[in-house]
């Protein structure tokens, strides 16, 4: 960090988290300069940021990574879930590049958006912290990639020990701007915007298992920003409170719950992913009924972070911004399916 204050780059400062994160820092009087990483240049300009347009699978990163004094790599992802070898050329060998540009370039500190999804499975009636095996679930592509860049950074810290590195494993990441982004990776043209009010979808199904963590991305920025400006490193989980389970899901619906067993469910959103009609793998549905509940007290009490929303405010603004759009606010950048994404369960 030089007097002038703190240089950041954010890889994949376009998407879900990485606007929040790009207003956040910007906020900040510590932070002097903000280098904003992305496939396609925005219109968006806030304070203090400049944009560079680098692809994390070929473009030269060492050169837009040096006199930085952190790193912040959100970038990652989703689709298509039909071919997961052009997401693992993207998340993980782009993540790999990402890391060793920050090891060439000498910059003194990394923060990696990593996920609940590199978890292993594990309890949903009390919370693991962050000492619980990242192994991932196998079966699902996001949860494999994300498990693998862990070992990465394993080996990273071991050949890099000046190097500090943070990994932030954060719930399912909701926000309004976000909200149509997200339909469209996920659900795809299945669910008409009118199913979308409330009373329009009249049940949730209670699958076993069925218990999940989300959060606000401006309160997953807070802590991207908290670590990037410390000097913490190892991993933070973050969610926020209530768990939502089918009962939260239906409240927020209003709807019905139903309880049902998981496989007809998954197999019937098997079917539609075959078809196209879902841009969502039904190995997601494996990994989230799989996924452990995380606790959060190493994030509060090291960094000092605690959500500002509750999970329902989150689920209430996503819900809104499905049904309604983004809202006043700076949107995300317009961007294609087949492009970078930052959205957390994340």
């Amino acid at each position: 960090m030089t007097a002038a204050g703190i240089r950041v780059v954010v890889v994949g400062a376009t998407g879900n988290v990485g606007t929040a994160l790009v207003r956040t820092l910007a906020g900040d009087s510590r932070v002097a300069s903000i280098v904003g990483v992305a496939r396609r240049q925005p219109s968006w300009r806030p304070p203090k940021t400049t944009w560079r347009t680098a692809d994390i699978t070929d473009d030269d990163l060492v050169e837009i990574f040096r006199g930085a004094d952190v790193v912040v790599h959100l970038a990652w992802r989703f689709q298509p879930t039909h071919s997961p070898d052009v997401t693992w050329r993207t998340n993980v060998l782009g993540g790999i590049r990402v890391f060793e540009a920050v090891a060439f370039a000498g910059v003194p500190a990394l923060v990696y958006a990593s996920s609940v999804a590199a978890y292993s499975p594990g309890p949903k009636n009390r919370g693991v912290d962050e000492s619980w095996p990242t192994h991932g679930w196998p079966g699902a592509a996001y949860s494999r990639e994300k498990a693998y860049l862990e070992r990465v950074l394993d080996t990273v810290e071991d050949s890099q020990p000046d190097l500090r590195v943070v990994r932030i494993r954060p719930g399912f990441i909701l926000q309004r701007q976000a909200a149509q982004q997200q339909r469209r990776l996920f659900a795809g043209p299945l669910i008409p915007s009118v199913l979308l009010r409330p009373g329009g979808i009249p049940v949730v199904p209670d699958l076993p298992g069925l218990r999940f963590q989300v959060l606000h991305a401006q309160d997953v920025a807070e802590a991207f920003r908290l670590a990037a400006l410390s000097r913490s490193a190892g991993g933070f989980n973050l969610a926020a409170e209530p768990i939502v389970d089918a009962e939260l899901l239906a409240d927020c619906l209003d709807a019905t719950v139903v309880r049902l067993p998981a496989r007809p469910v998954r197999a019937a959103m098997s079917a539609a992913w075959r078809l196209r009609a879902v841009a969502a793998s039904p190995d997601l549905l494996d990994t989230l009924l799989r996924l452990p509940v995380l606790d959060t007290t190493r994030a509060r009490v090291e960094l000092g972070w605690s959500p500002v929303h509750t999970s329902r405010d989150a689920l209430g603004e996503f819900f809104l911004g499905l049904r309604t759009g983004p809202g006043p606010t700076p949107p995300l950048a317009a961007q294609g399916l087949g492009r970078l994404r930052t959205i957390g369960r994340r």
